[in-house]
């Protein structure tokens, strides 16, 4: 850890919003490297996902938790339990709505969950880049005349504008006390944890609409060679026989196109050359099997 001067800083952000509104790609944009995926699919992001900002000597320990949505199965109310667990303890409430969507039910959703918690809140209006501007004033408007927001904040997490602003504000909200983590840590998610997250963001960057949202990604070995690098196994879930062929692609290529460029993100992030693996397994209701609940870091609901 760096040196220490007593004066430090460090206390939990917990950024909540619906899904596709940047959370995780802000989340990116605050901890200066990739901690959580990222894709156009909603609710890409399953579980709760700790990134570590550094402000001076203040740490922000960002909870980047799954967008709430109206839930319609068991996979889809763990996720929202998991998004409202991650408030749990906050020093500080994020909201942010992607502006260019507005505001609607899953707004409405979150506003109502959010009206009766006591901890302090800002308002980030994300997406300004490309967001209708003449809209921005009235959305934020009407969202402080709702909740009580400490500041609202007009970011692109894309673009990295407001961020420099935000971060600031973020840093002198959290409380005096030591940091939670190494001043070399950006997340808490284990490597294992990172490779089939990784894995899963290229499946939905590849596949797009052409494969359901019904999928997971399983590493059941990691282990580090001798030479230094790392081989991962990994099972790829899919629910029918004709997802398994969407995966595989004509002659296994859409598969190798996956493991490639997966194989060479994680290589960038760890640091050292992998050896990944892959294979597709038609598993139909792997979202009732509580072992793949436990391995994507999800709590099991009734």
């Amino acid at each position: 850890m760096n040196d220490m001067t007593g004066n430090e800083k460090c206390g939990v952000v917990a950024i909540l919003g619906a899904p596709n509104a940047g959370k995780s790609t802000l989340v990116n944009a605050l901890v200066g490297q990739k901690v959580a995926i990222t894709s156009p699919k909603a609710q890409t992001t399953r579980t709760r996902v700790l990134g570590v900002a550094l402000e001076g000597e203040t740490q922000i320990v960002l909870v980047d938790t799954p967008g709430i949505f109206a839930p319609r199965r068991r996979l889809d109310r763990a996720m929202v339990q998991a998004a409202w667990g991650g408030v749990q303890d906050a020093d500080l409430i994020a909201l942010v709505i992607d502006a260019k969507a507005g505001l609607g039910e899953k707004v409405e959703r979150i506003l109502e969950g959010l009206e009766a918690r006591k901890e302090p809140k800002l308002l980030i209006l994300n997406k300004v880049d490309i967001a209708d501007k003449g809209k921005l004033l009235v959305h934020a408007q009407r969202l402080n005349e709702r909740i009580p927001f400490r500041e609202t904040f007009f970011i692109s997490a894309s673009t990295g504008d407001g961020l420099p602003e935000m971060k600031a504000a973020l840093a002198a909200a959290m409380p005096e006390g030591p940091w939670h983590f190494p001043a070399d840590q950006v997340s808490n998610a284990t490597d294992r944890m990172l490779s089939a997250e990784i894995t899963r963001e290229q499946l939905y960057h590849q596949l797009h609409a052409e494969l359901p949202y019904e999928t997971a990604v399983e590493t059941e070995k990691y282990s580090e060679r001798d030479d230094g690098s790392v081989e991962i196994h990994q099972q790829i879930f899919v629910a029918r026989s004709s997802q398994k062929a969407i995966v595989l692609g004509k002659g296994g290529q859409r598969l190798k196109e996956i493991g490639s460029k997966a194989r060479a993100e994680l290589s960038e992030l760890l640091g050292c050359p992998v050896h990944l693996y892959l294979h597709v397994k038609v598993k139909d209701g792997w979202d009732d099997d509580r072992g793949v609940y436990r391995d994507i870091g999800l709590d099991w609901v009734d």
